[in-house]
């Protein structure tokens, strides 16, 4: 009878753990966003990281592994999903990670890319240009008609198209 009693301890022990190992590691390999709750906010859309440490992790919990880290606020990035506190961004390289909504902000900016860029004065090529922008520049987003945007670059407010930069979707309307 010992051992019985003492067999039915161990399965229940074992029966436990695994439940445990499953609780706390089963969520690792594979994770289902769909399952998670939305905010009210669109899916996807841009945000910029709001302090100049920002963990980028490879799930959404502190439980996860950091994949990198940036270190520039104000940088653009895309939410593509979300789940309860934690974000799934996309960098402007494509790059995927997870971050806590407290390190994003609704602020919104933009990145030039690929090329020199001109920042016209008016919504159109033959308008006086204000300033050329490298590329990597960072900016701030003001309003878009979808298919200019009207940014501020180190205190100069002008027009770059939507295709010369990182931070709006194609034909995104911003007033």
């Amino acid at each position: 009878m010992t051992v019985f009693w003492g067999a039915q301890v161990n399965i229940r022990v074992l029966a436990k753990l695994l439940l445990f190992g499953i609780f706390c590691f089963g969520g690792s390999a594979v994770f289902q966003p769909q399952s998670a709750p939305a905010s009210d906010a669109n899916v996807p859309r841009f945000a910029s990281l709001a302090s100049s440490k920002v963990n980028v992790r490879v799930g959404p919990g502190k439980r996860y592994p950091i994949s990198w880290v940036y270190v520039r606020s104000g940088w653009p990035v895309e939410i593509i999903a979300e789940y309860e506190l934690w974000r799934q961004i996309r960098d402007v390289e494509g790059d995927t990670g997870w971050i806590h909504t407290s390190l994003l902000s609704n602020r919104r900016t933009i990145l030039i890319t690929d090329a020199q860029r001109p920042l016209y004065e008016n919504p159109n090529e033959e308008s006086s240009v204000i300033l050329l922008a490298d590329p990597g520049v960072q900016g701030r987003l003001l309003e878009c008609d979808g298919h200019w945007c009207l940014v501020d670059i180190a205190g100069n407010e002008g027009w770059l198209k939507t295709t010369d930069f990182y931070g709006v979707h194609e034909n995104e309307k911003i007033r």
